[in-house]
């Protein structure tokens, strides 16, 4: 059992706010404890007797579809509708392509900072990754800014530098196999060496650049599609 006891979490946020991620893969005993502190306000600490009073502002963030899993029994309906009060929904990058440049160069100052160095993009670089269908979101975004900024020729990133010109992009693996809806367009390959087949799924022709009225498509990083920007 517990020997000392120490303020967790919500005692540490009381008065303030308190960001819990992945909501939406919490245990039953955990959303149980939660309602009652969302419910009532109030907690006892592990290993503690004492009942404490707490004031907290909840955000709540999860990719998952909550509404989904309270109709198959995994999510609990009560704290569910506790905890969405003023839902706020935000697409996945691929359907806001217009963020990969910022985000790409967000990441890269980050990389820089932390590794002392002074990399910057070349702006085909910046044009071959806003084509990127990016089926991991800003994580895998960062992910790719790092690994290319890290295997770098010199301190200008180019296109070369990227995964995906050279039969080794991430997202055409992730895609291999993957189940889609009727209707995809979904494209099986034979393997060619380390090329890759892969499975596409649809995607929307939106407006990512260009000159004014022109329509680019977002489209999966496929090293195996003739119609993918070359190096």
């Amino acid at each position: 059992g517990a020997i000392s006891q120490r303020a967790g979490r919500f005692e540490l946020a009381n008065g303030g706010t308190l960001l819990l991620d992945e909501i939406g893969e919490i245990s039953p005993a955990f959303q149980a404890k939660l309602l009652r502190v969302l419910q009532e306000g109030e907690l006892e600490r592990v290993g503690g007797t004492r009942t404490l009073t707490v004031d907290v502002r909840l955000i709540c963030a999860t990719n998952k579809d909550l509404e989904a899993a309270v109709v198959k029994g995994e999510f609990r309906a009560d704290l569910y509708y506790r905890i969405n009060v003023v839902p706020i929904m935000l697409p996945p990058l691929r359907e806001r392509p217009g963020d990969i440049r910022r985000l790409a160069k967000a990441f890269l100052q980050r990389f820089n900072r932390e590794n002392h160095r002074d990399l910057d993009f070349a702006p085909s670089a910046l044009d071959l990754i806003s084509q990127c269908y990016f089926p991991g979101d800003v994580r895998e975004l960062e992910n790719c800014v790092r690994r290319t900024a890290t295997l770098a020729r010199s301190t200008t990133v180019a296109t070369s530098d990227f995964a995906c010109q050279n039969s080794q992009c991430l997202s055409s693996r992730l895609w291999k196999g993957a189940d889609l809806p009727p209707g995809s367009n979904a494209r099986e390959e034979p393997a060619r060496g380390n090329r890759m087949p892969v499975a596409s799924p649809p995607l929307p022709s939106r407006r990512i650049g260009g000159a004014e009225g022109e329509v680019l498509p977002v489209q999966v990083c496929d090293p195996n599609d003739p119609a993918y920007p070359a190096a």
